[in-house]
């Protein structure tokens, strides 16, 4: 018997006035999987993710989080259902020290602040360490692993993470994306948008290419890596 998808999209349209930004896609997400949103800038990737997580309000289509559709809900009740956006430019409380901004977090969560802190500081020690540090001080890399530690505390079903590798120096990079793969090793449902293809195929097990507001195709990465064709559809 097939799985129930834990992050069910279709017929997904946005639209910013009279400019249609994402035009009817339709995608999965199983649980206990990393699926990739990969396509050039203006593809209409992050209005799909600002879609789900109710920052963007869609004009048509449907969004199912668990079975439950959640296309109508505002961004906090969204959050609450158990989805977590880690958005482009990381969006921190840059006043506020590293542990603020992960309690700050915490408040809407499900779990145990304590436990879930614990968690964020065993996946990123750096932070620990950085724990009294004002957050608007610390580099792009620490930033950035702040930003997926404030998602972790709200204890999401779902994962969503738009560009991590964005600004970021290429050893950073790494430390940023072993964390996402341990997490994923550890059940972690995870939607990955993503412009750098190479890390994102190497990590994620199926992704959807999107070029102008439509999905144009999808597969196993092992597929889509072997086809030089569906590749260049992404990249052009």
């Amino acid at each position: 018997m097939e799985r129930a998808a834990m992050l069910s999209v279709s017929g997904l349209c946005a639209s910013y006035g009279a400019i249609r930004a994402v035009n009817g896609i339709s995608f999965e997400v199983q649980p206990g999987t990393m699926v990739a949103i990969l396509g050039a800038n203006g593809a209409g990737k992050s209005t799909t993710l600002r879609s789900i997580a109710g920052l963007h309000r869609a004009s048509e289509g449907s969004i199912r989080l668990g079975g439950e559709e959640i296309s109508a809900l505002p961004v906090h009740r969204v959050a609450r259902k158990g989805l977590a956006l880690v958005p482009e430019g990381r969006m921190i409380v840059a006043p506020l020290t590293v542990e603020e901004n992960l309690r700050l977090s915490g408040y809407a969560g499900r779990g145990d602040q304590r436990e879930l802190m614990a968690r964020v500081y065993e996946l990123f020690p750096r932070l620990k360490e950085r724990r009294t540090q004002v957050a608007g001080l610390m580099s792009g890399g620490e930033q950035q692993m702040l930003a997926i530690g404030r998602a972790l505390m709200t204890q999401p079903s779902v994962l969503v993470l738009d560009e991590p590798s964005m600004g970021l120096a290429p050893a950073i990079v790494d430390v940023v994306f072993q964390a996402i793969v341990t997490l994923h090793r550890q059940g972690q449902c995870i939607l990955l948008v993503e412009q750098n293809a190479e890390i994102a195929l190497s990590v994620c097990e199926y992704a959807y290419l999107m070029k102008r507001g439509a999905i144009v195709a999808e597969g196993p990465v092992e597929t889509l890596r072997a086809d030089a064709g569906v590749l260049d559809a992404y990249l052009s």
